[in-house]
């Protein structure tokens, strides 16, 4: 059996039904490409079998040529090769088990970039403030997650150069302090590991793979798994997909939606979203987010779009949703979808709402279902 599936591989079954291989986030993301026609960023996913395998005998046999193959044919999808020097290809490295587990594995984003193809990248956007912000993200993330570097430091040297730039949100920093930011992030890896911060993209993508799946048994994700009562033994799969940009500039963005209002179960969209901004600035608390009100103010087209797909959401999935979604240059990216958590209070008075929707909605609940 593979161990690696593209997003819009034909399954057998409805991808929704295949967690236990794809896990929830990879299973999702093939549904919402395959099933539902949604705009999805193309990528792969790596399935929990190869986490298994990781965790018995070390790295699997025969799963370096797979991942390679799957993206030689994202390159293809996207007219991009992974680190080109003129145009690259960057992506995300995300985790994605059976059962939610929020804020336990790790995320990898802009995979990719280097000292050569950050300039291809400010060449062929014609932005080089965007160009060396993706690479200072990149170059943080994967001291944290893949080199197990402290990130207070990279986020002391955030905040010092937002001060003596006389600023308060990194957005507001120009092209030239985040290329000192970079110099300076990749002097700290220097130190600290006493490498050079790895240029080769391949590389990158082996060693984000390994950190995901080294996370699963991670001590915050063992204790997590203890209190939910969710078995140890199932791994965790890995989803690499073709990044956007939702720091491109001041027409993109990033955020978080619930089809419903998940603390008290109103039947009215609920979310968060930042312009200008990447997915971890929404939940780490840097930012002030923005409601799906302002949102319908900075793009309205893009509000009534993601609207539209919550509703769909929900009809095929006949409950409550939450979703990640990012704004490049205008165009909206469904990133992921899951069945949201919810408050007591919040579910009792969704289940008793689904079962009256028929008409208005076009579906609805039995009684049974929301008992």
């Amino acid at each position: 059996m593979p161990y690696v599936y593209a997003f819009d591989h034909r399954h057998k079954r409805p991808p929704m039904d295949m967690k236990d291989l794809l896990g929830g986030k990879g299973a999702n993301l093939a549904e919402m490409t395959s099933v539902l026609r949604l705009p999805v960023p193309p990528g792969f996913t790596i399935t929990t079998d190869a986490c298994r395998d990781y965790m018995r005998s070390g790295w699997p046999k025969g799963l370096n040529d797979e991942v390679a193959r799957h993206v030689r044919n994202l390159e293809r999808q996207m007219r991009r090769r992974l680190g080109d020097p003129s145009d690259p290809l960057l992506v995300s490295v995300r985790s994605g088990a059976k059962f939610s587990m929020p804020g336990m594995m790790d995320t990898v984003l802009n995979l990719g970039l280097n000292d050569r193809s950050v300039k291809g990248l400010a060449q062929v956007t014609d932005d080089e403030r965007f160009a060396h912000d993706s690479y200072r993200r990149f170059i943080a993330l994967y001291a944290r997650i893949v080199l197990d570097l402290d990130g207070g430091r990279f986020d002391d040297e955030l905040e010092a150069t937002k001060d003596a730039a006389g600023v308060t949100s990194d957005a507001e920093l120009g092209a030239d302090a985040l290329k000192d930011l970079c110099t300076t992030y990749k002097r700290i890896v220097k130190e600290e590991t006493r490498r050079a911060f790895p240029q080769d993209p391949q590389r990158q993508l082996h060693g984000a793979i390994e950190a995901v799946f080294d996370s699963w048994d991670s001590a915050r994700a063992r204790a997590y798994r203890e209190r939910e009562k969710i078995p140890h033994d199932l791994g965790t799969a890995v989803n690499v997909q073709a990044m956007v940009f939702g720091n491109r500039d001041d027409e993109s963005g990033t955020g978080v939606g619930f089809t419903r209002n998940a603390a008290t179960g109103e039947d009215k969209p609920y979310g968060d979203f930042l312009v200008n901004a990447q997915g971890e600035d929404v939940v780490a608390g840097i930012r002030n987010t923005l409601d799906l009100d302002d949102l319908g103010k900075h793009f309205p087209g893009v509000k009534d779009e993601l609207l539209d797909i919550f509703a769909r959401l929900e009809g095929h999935y006949r409950d409550m949703c939450d979703t990640e979604f990012t704004i490049e240059r205008g165009k909206l990216w469904m990133l992921q979808t899951r069945v949201g958590k919810r408050t007591g209070r919040a579910a009792l008075r969704m289940a008793v709402d689904m079962t009256k929707q028929g008409r208005r909605r076009g579906w609805s609940i039995s009684r049974d279902e929301a008992i």
